[in-house]
């Protein structure tokens, strides 16, 4: 089969690794693809947001699977165009997105369909926004509403720094559009966990659970980023807390969707918080997570490329989905000073003396000669695979230290919390 990605990421350098392993692969197209994805697919420089462009090139190039990484792309209606040619392609449609895509909709979907969620309201208007506040108080959430790369949330500790955040969204338009519209909910406490999930719109198969780590330091202080690390699986989600999450909000969202009119198909991601009264909704994302995906699909045993044909023709229920024993962990090396502002161009060393059965998964690289340098906040996503999470663990930050850039940074707590008695 010749298969295309669409991205440029870690995530898409895992989707193309995996699809690379199928035994049904003849060749891969990834647009735009990155240093590290060039190594297994031929890369192409087009405009990955331009859903035309990518569904001229597919019918060009007899495309027979095309899988969509970035959320952008769903959000603009990559799948709708593709799927009005016939081109197969795995991802919800743009009207299933806005799942993801506006976060006002997500809420008022789980608040009418009894999903478990936070408390909340939602703002465009700055004053009445942080009277709002002022009457919760704090700890308490901020969020644009619409897409913002990872970066639309504060997580805020006095009443003092959420109207900061509300004045930065409303009033600053920190994040454009984006972010003229707010969710403003509780601070839900306890452990969060990211479940991600097949679906064909009828039938439901989780994948393997993962924590991924949105703080930039360790001990989970600082700004959020786009993730700093995962690992899975992720013992706070036991088998029968599985059952739960899939009973109570994983099945209950895609039915949900499906009566709105809105069928959901492809790769549903649930944000959740494991509190004392039970896992609760943070966010839902209409794709597969980054990091979460460099360490998810390693896992997966089942070829994934026929998992995804069966999401697409609506057969899901037919297929077993089998996982892999053992463990993941990835650590994410970040560009200094993200997710502020950094110095990019450095050059990156140390590749080469890697173990060979290391996962590296170019997050944020380009080439300069015969150079590898650094071109984005997060640069590179080092992923190791063993029997249990504790070898994962050793044997990931055995190699992390061997790559170096300018003000590399990384976290060197990433799987502590699946310690913690």
């Amino acid at each position: 089969m010749r298969i295309l990605v669409i991205g440029g990421g870690g995530r898409e350098h895992a989707f193309v690794t995996a699809i690379h392993n199928s035994s049904k692969t003849t060749k891969i197209y990834c647009i735009p693809g990155n240093p590290g994805i060039a190594a297994l697919a031929e890369c192409i420089s087009l405009d990955s947001s331009n859903p035309a462009i990518l569904c001229q090139f597919a019918m060009e190039h007899a495309i027979d699977l095309t899988v969509v990484g970035p959320e952008v792309c769903l959000a603009a209606g990559v799948v709708d165009a593709f799927q009005k040619q016939g081109l197969k392609i795995f991802g919800p449609t743009r009207a299933a997105a806005e799942l993801e895509s506006s976060k006002t909709y997500a809420k008022e979907l789980m608040k009418k369909y009894a999903i478990p969620t936070a408390n909340y309201e939602v703002f465009t208007d700055a004053a009445a926004a942080k009277k709002y506040i002022e009457c919760q108080g704090a700890p308490i959430v901020i969020k644009a509403d619409g897409l913002a790369a990872g970066k639309g949330v504060v997580v805020a500790q006095t009443i003092v720094e959420a109207c900061q955040a509300v004045d930065s969204m409303l009033a600053d338009a920190a994040f454009g559009d984006a972010g003229s519209r707010v969710v403003i909910e509780e601070c839900l406490v306890g452990q969060e966990a990211s479940v991600l999930a097949f679906t064909d719109g009828y039938t439901i198969q989780p994948m393997v659970a993962s924590q991924d780590h949105k703080r930039v330091f360790d001990g989970d202080e600082g700004p959020n980023t786009g993730g700093m690390g995962t690992y899975a699986p992720a013992p706070v989600v036991t088998t029968e807390r599985m059952q739960w999450i899939t009973q109570h909000v994983l099945q209950p969202t895609i039915d949900a969707m499906r009566a709105e009119g809105r069928l959901y198909s492809g790769c549903l991601y649930a944000g959740l918080m494991i509190t004392e009264q039970g896992p609760k909704v943070i966010e839902f994302n209409a794709r597969f997570g980054d990091p979460e995906t460099q360490v998810v699909l390693p896992l997966l045993k089942t070829d994934f490329i026929t998992v995804m044909e069966h999401c697409i023709e609506g057969t899901l229920q037919e297929l077993d989905v089998e996982w892999n024993n053992g463990a993941c962990v990835c650590v994410v090396l970040a560009s200094g000073g993200y997710p502020g502002s950094y110095e990019q161009g450095l050059e990156i060393t140390g590749l080469d003396d890697l173990l060979p059965e290391t996962y590296v998964f170019h997050a944020g690289t380009a080439k300069q000669g015969d150079k590898l340098v650094t071109a984005g906040g997060r640069v590179l996503g080092v992923t190791s695979q063993a029997a249990n999470l504790k070898q994962a663990v050793n044997k990931v930050y055995q190699e992390v230290p061997k790559i170096h850039f300018k003000d590399c940074h990384y976290r060197t707590d990433i799987a502590a919390k699946a310690f913690q008695k």
